[in-house]
């Protein structure tokens, strides 16, 4: 699908990659972007319009697909990030990931995928993680919240492919947000995230991998465990 000219919306859209993907899409000419977050008075970009959204909030969701009727372009870049691990790791922190990257994934493509086929058919681009792929035991919750989104996501793109709306995922490892502030080592930089996802978009591609890292461990999901956890190796 061609981004100009598209109706788009973002959740999670008042900070990080989320406030990237809005600035992105009015570059490429967007004819309308509607930006979700729980608060709205935290969207600062102009020429937006802001929408209150709680993607856990089913009623909130189903609001938000009432107001924004026009939309061709779903982003679903809402997260969380309460680096629960294992195996002592607060009970609710991991319901919170799963309520927010899987559940609030299904509620917003369940809600949109009507409005999406009214339109034409459109996109819906869900925001995944090289944590889909591999598990930190100190981000227990959020590896396992993105992992079962990979999955929803897999079975979107079949379930929504005879309306000929396109399901693409985005893996990327860490970028330079709030989220992964504490995080020393590399990051990419979130509005090149932005622009190449946008850029799979408008190529029709299933997967965006952004940065090497993603593009490693994707390639070595058919290999043999020891090479993503080598570690394994030192308790045979």
């Amino acid at each position: 699908m061609r981004i100009n000219g598209s109706v788009a919306l973002v959740t999670g859209a008042n900070r990080g990659l989320g406030e990237r993907f809005v600035q992105a899409l009015l570059e490429r000419g967007a004819s309308k972007v509607y930006a979700a977050a729980r608060n709205p008075d935290t969207i600062t970009t102009p020429g937006v319009v802001p929408i209150a959204l709680d993607v856990t909030d089913p009623a909130a969701v189903r609001a938000a697909a009432d107001v924004a009727r026009d939309v061709t372009l779903l982003i679903n870049n809402a997260g969380s990030s309460t680096r629960a691990g294992l195996p002592d790791g607060d009970l609710d922190d991991f319901r919170l990931e799963m309520e927010t990257h899987y559940f609030g994934t299904l509620a917003m493509s369940r809600a949109f995928a009507p409005v999406l086929a009214r339109n034409g058919g459109g996109a819906v681009l869900n925001v995944l993680s090289v944590l889909s792929w591999i598990a930190l035991p100190s981000s227990a919750a959020y590896s396992a919240a993105k992992s079962a989104a990979w999955a929803l996501t897999n079975a979107l793109r079949l379930q929504l492919a005879e309306q000929k709306t396109l399901v693409t995922a985005l893996h990327v490892g860490y970028m330079e947000t709030d989220m992964a502030a504490h995080v020393d080592g590399p990051k990419s930089d979130p509005a090149a995230v932005a622009r190449a996802a946008l850029d799979g978009v408008e190529a029709g591609r299933y997967e965006v991998l952004a940065d090497a890292i993603s593009t490693r461990v994707r390639a070595a999901l058919s290999g043999d465990l020891t090479a993503l956890y080598p570690q394994l190796t030192e308790t045979r």
